[in-house]
């Protein structure tokens, strides 16, 4: 379909939006009112962008209209630059429109649940592990969304081997997305005496949290195991079975919590990690993605893997999908990530305007 007719369409699906919202019995059916409300409030954002798009065009073709007899000089430089600057501002408005009129994914809205692994890298993977962890949860802190530690397997030296929370926000999924993949650190470790630079990785899922209603388990599914939650080396530090394992069993997927005193409170923690889970490994069914369910987002944190390099030796990180490089190394760990997701957010919508051209 060509702007222009898909243009035509909007404006005429606007007009009978309007028309049946004036329907008296519309007012009955609440859930159709709601429907109707939503779909027409989305098209009110794009009416008067369209509108001044289409003036721009008749002003272009005006001006070039007028050209065609004129003679004087002066008038036809003006007449040009006239033409010139309409011209400009339509094809602005209609890059403008199309981006408004991009489908939303519907997991913007979401709240997430975030997984960090230690990958390539022994010790020093797991304390790369626990700055992420640490950038994210500042990176949280700055947008006032609420983060909650959901499961965590601390390291010898104070990092993580995994750790796994859940953020909390208005459009915590639409950012925190594009923070999926292979995390690659390359300084020196605290445990390298010889000064050389190593090179270390860090997994990290972004999962979009899944309600009840979304995700239905059933309980003759599950396999509860409860034991004593241990720390790092093995050091006890509960005397009771306060840890839980739930086994998904028809997928195999196995999540455990022990960070809680509360049984009860680790079993729910747990079943929020496993919906989480569920409903991506659905989703991935769905789209035809990779078939396992979490390989396809952060691969196999192989040190060749990464989507994003932090270089200490020169302050600086690179994201390798885009080839942005920014020197503020500190800044970012501190959780001053809004730079770097906005030019991933930009180049995802640039993506997919180019797809929708080329449709």
């Amino acid at each position: 379909m060509a702007f222009t007719d898909r243009l035509d369409e909007i404006e005429r699906n606007y007009r009978e939006l309007e028309r049946q919202l004036s329907l008296p019995e519309i007012y009955q059916d609440r859930q159709r009112y709601s429907e109707l409300a939503r779909a027409h409030a989305e098209l009110s954002e794009v009416m008067p962008v369209l509108r001044e798009y289409r003036e721009a065009l008749r002003e272009a073709r005006e001006a070039e209209g007028m050209l065609e007899g004129e003679r004087d000089p002066e008038m036809v430089e003006f007449l040009r630059e006239s033409m010139r600057a309409a011209n400009e501002r339509a094809g602005e408005l209609e890059r403008r429109i199309k981006e408004m009129l991009l489908p939303s994914d519907p997991r913007d809205a979401k709240d997430v649940i975030m997984e960090i692994r230690a990958g390539a890298g022994g010790e020093e993977a797991g304390l790369f592990a626990g700055d992420l962890y640490r950038m994210y949860t500042r990176y949280a802190d700055r947008r006032n969304w609420r983060t909650e530690p959901l499961s965590s397997s601390p390291s010898e030296l104070g990092g993580f081997k995994e750790v796994i929370f859940s953020v909390r926000g208005k459009g915590a999924y639409s950012r925190m997305k594009y923070e999926s993949g292979v995390h690659r650190v390359q300084r020196i470790p605290v445990t390298e005496s010889g000064g050389r630079i190593h090179t270390s990785t860090a997994t990290v899922a972004v999962l979009p949290e899944a309600e009840e209603v979304e995700v239905s388990i059933n309980p003759a599914d599950l396999k509860v195991d409860v034991f004593r939650s241990t720390g790092p080396g093995g050091q006890s530090v509960n005397t009771t079975d306060s840890a839980v394992r739930v086994t998904h069993i028809p997928t195999g997927i196995v999540v455990s919590c022990q960070d809680e005193k509360s049984q009860l409170q680790n079993r729910e923690k747990a079943l929020r990690i496993l919906r989480a889970r569920l409903l991506r490994m659905e989703q991935e069914r769905q789209q035809k993605e990779l078939a396992e369910e979490r390989r396809s987002q952060v691969g196999t944190g192989d040190r060749s893997e990464r989507i994003r390099t932090y270089n200490f030796p020169q302050g600086r990180v690179s994201d390798h999908r885009i080839g942005l490089t920014l020197y503020r190394l500190e800044e970012v760990l501190d959780g001053d990530l809004d730079e770097m997701i906005e030019a991933l957010a930009a180049a995802d919508r640039a993506e997919k305007l180019a797809r929708m051209g080329g449709s």
